[in-house]
């Protein structure tokens, strides 16, 4: 068995929007193993990444910083910078959600929102995302919530984050529905909606794209299989660029009118594609059953 050293351990700074489920995805880390410390200023970053060094390391550790810190999360910026120059390097996850969801969730437990004060339940949650919004657009993994229940949420968390350090990069490929709306974390995005719909298709319209019957017919296009190759190809360099820069996690959203049977069935394929010893990918069929 080789020796602990602190150089593999993991370090990860969760952070993003009240009520879009941080604490779930907290009780899912703690479950695999995650030391999570819930709440921190973020000026304290740098002492507990110093702390966990001086104790020879930890091999997963999590600290949650968001707005309940109050005047405390304005030196979330400066906290990361300083991070960075005493030589650690956490990955910074934030978790979103849409604005419809975030509004169900909390009025489902009759609670204000941290910034809410004395305006509307709306008011705070925009306030939030304007003071997100810099941390949002440079976090390494953005993780949308909208629509997903605690289980598939905990499950989603067990399959981004449960498999320990590693050099491999992480593809996360989602099949949707236009109707139902992009993606928030979507790196990239990819419309299938030129492609022939089986829906139109009587016998195939109760099928999904991970049947065989729907399956063929969509890829037996040859403007599927055109597509697949040049995406794989144009995708190549990035992948590359994403390993030398350090990120480990994507998400690739595959999409078409509903999310049954077109970007399912492109999706299925990319997966398989694209899965090999430097790559690990993950699926997922965020509109599937909705119809």
């Amino acid at each position: 068995m080789s020796e602990h050293s602190p150089e593999n351990d993991e370090f990860v700074v969760l952070t993003g929007m009240s009520g879009a489920g941080r604490s779930t995805a907290v009780h899912a880390m703690e479950d695999l193993g995650w030391y999570v410390v819930d709440n921190l200023p973020p000026a304290m970053l740098v002492h507990l990444a110093e702390l966990a060094r001086e104790h020879g390391g930890v091999p997963r550790l999590a600290a949650v910083v968001d707005v309940r810190s109050r005047g405390f999360f304005a030196a979330f910026t400066q906290a990361l910078a300083d991070l960075h120059a005493a030589g650690h390097a956490p990955r910074v996850i934030f978790v979103d959600a849409n604005d419809e969801s975030l509004v169900r969730r909390f009025e489902s437990v009759r609670r204000p929102h941290p910034l809410q004060g004395d305006g509307r339940l709306l008011d705070g949650i925009q306030q939030e995302r304007a003071m997100l919004a810099d941390l949002r657009s440079d976090a390494d993994l953005l993780v949308d919530t909208s629509g997903l229940n605690v289980h598939q949420l905990t499950a989603k968390v067990r399959q981004m984050l449960g498999g320990g350090a590693s050099t491999r990069l992480r593809i996360a490929i989602v099949s949707f529905g236009f109707k139902y709306g992009v993606p928030l974390d979507a790196d990239i995005v990819f419309d299938m909606r030129f492609l022939p719909n089986p829906y139109w298709i009587p016998e195939l319209r109760p099928f999904t794209g991970r049947d065989p019957q729907v399956a063929a017919y969509v890829l037996s296009k040859p403007e599927a299989q055109e597509f697949i190759e040049r995406a794989l190809d144009l995708m190549e360099p990035m992948l590359a660029g994403y390993l030398q820069e350090g990120r480990r996690y994507i998400t690739i959203a595959v999409g078409c009118t509903g999310g049954k049977h077109r970007s399912v069935a492109v999706a299925e394929q990319l997966a398989k594609r694209l899965d090999t010893d430097a790559i690990a990918t993950l699926l997922f069929h965020r509109d599937l059953g909705r119809e």
